[in-house]
């Protein structure tokens, strides 16, 4: 059965909330990501006596370590967000200051995701040319 667009209404404060939520999501999996990383910087530190990798492996440490505290200071903004925006959804009105929240949220994602994967790809052609 098909539903009638009519029927279906999609609002900016739905919109909001399901970004969020999926942005959660997103930074679950490169909580994930990001400790499957360490497992893997260990195992390699443990099968190697490359001196050199050691000192990159130390970098690579740092930025893993790194990533797991933004990821964390980011779901935190997401929760503080999504509290904003159920109070929103009892008052109808979304103010400028919680979809500049919002815009902001968008970008500091955006650019988490995408210097998450430069750094992943970087490690990887690390080990690579180490082994």
């Amino acid at each position: 059965m098909k539903i009638p667009k009519a029927l279906v209404k999609v609002s900016k404060h739905d919109q909001f909330e399901h970004e969020n939520y999926m942005w959660k999501r997103s930074l679950q999996f490169f909580k994930q990501e990001n400790s499957a990383l360490k497992t893997r910087l260990s195992q390699i530190i443990d099968s190697t006596d490359n001196t050199d990798f050691f000192k990159l492996a130390e970098y690579f440490q740092n930025l893993f370590l790194l990533k797991d505290e933004l990821g964390q200071k980011l779901d935190q903004e997401i929760t503080h967000q999504l509290e904003r925006l159920g109070v929103c959804a009892h008052i109808g009105y979304i103010s400028a200051e919680i979809q500049n929240s919002q815009e902001n949220l968008r970008r500091e994602i955006s650019y988490f995701e995408s210097d998450f994967l430069r750094m992943k790809n970087e490690f990887n052609q690390l080990v690579l040319q180490s082994l």
